[in-house]
């Protein structure tokens, strides 16, 4: 089944130096851009990730330091990436919980503004954990009943999560092909922030979702606690979870 677009949707996947959100880096990032007319583009790169690659991640993907050691640096990617995604929703395999934060700090690395915002996203592996409970490979063998040759590979890994949503369509009557309701079947909880530290509540106000202050408004605790945005600000959360502290807090000297 082919999908119904209200937007181009961009499905991705990244190779990594190790599962980190905040201290590892892209090393291969795959972009398939499906425009409303059908017509799919292709924005594919080895990332220099300006770190060594761990064995072990190397054991994973295939990619090692030689591979990558002429590739660009993200910083020099991320504006014509940026510009490929613009106005796309977005897609993709585990990409709730890793790839999309991972991509949102390497923009902010980078210092390119892309909004993460004003876009649905779409996770095939969530559909198939709810429907099946299974990885990629076994998705891609029991959706479309084929082997995945050449798993981990972003570009291979891109095009697989595409064809598994496609006939995860075609399978489940009960999935409506909208994207909109897609990513609202994909979505765990009301995040605001990729990690999941900051979610939105029933009445639609930003809350803490961690620690001491779980439950609690984030603007709340901000007056209360001056001091709490400091501490987030200075320890290790996710550059994207203290970029959207920040704007609820300057948002907040308004009020």
């Amino acid at each position: 089944m082919e999908l119904k677009l209200k937007r181009p949707i961009a499905f991705f996947d990244t190779e990594t130096t190790g599962i980190s959100i905040t201290a590892d880096r892209i090393v291969e990032i795959s972009v398939l851009k499906i425009n409303l007319n059908g017509v799919e583009e292709w924005m594919s790169s080895r990332v220099n990730p300006e770190m060594s690659i761990p064995a072990q991640a190397t054991a994973i993907h295939g990619i090692t330091d030689a591979d990558v050691s002429t590739a660009p640096k993200f910083r020099e990617l991320a504006k014509k990436l940026a510009a490929f995604m613009e106005g796309c929703d977005m897609a993709g395999y585990n990409a709730l919980r890793f790839d999309l934060p991972l991509l949102a700090e390497e923009f902010l690395r980078a210092d390119v503004d892309f909004n993460f915002r004003k876009r649905k996203y779409v996770d095939a592996q969530v559909i198939f954990h709810k429907k099946e409970q299974r990885t990629l490979s076994a998705a891609y063998m029991f959706y479309c009943n084929r082997e995945l040759e050449g798993a981990h590979g972003s570009k291979v890994d891109t095009m697989a999560t595409y064809e598994v949503l496609k006939s995860q369509l075609d399978r489940y009557e009960d999935l409506e092909n909208d994207i909109d309701k897609l990513a609202e079947y994909s979505s765990f909880n009301n995040n605001v922030d990729f990690a999941g530290r900051i979610i939105i509540n029933d009445k639609g106000v930003e809350m803490f979702n961690f620690g001491k202050h779980k439950g609690k408004t984030v603007e709340e605790v901000l007056a209360i606690e001056p001091s709490y945005y400091s501490w987030m600000m200075n320890s290790d959360f996710p550059l994207y979870t203290k970029k959207i502290l920040t704007e609820i807090k300057l948002r907040s000297f308004g009020k």
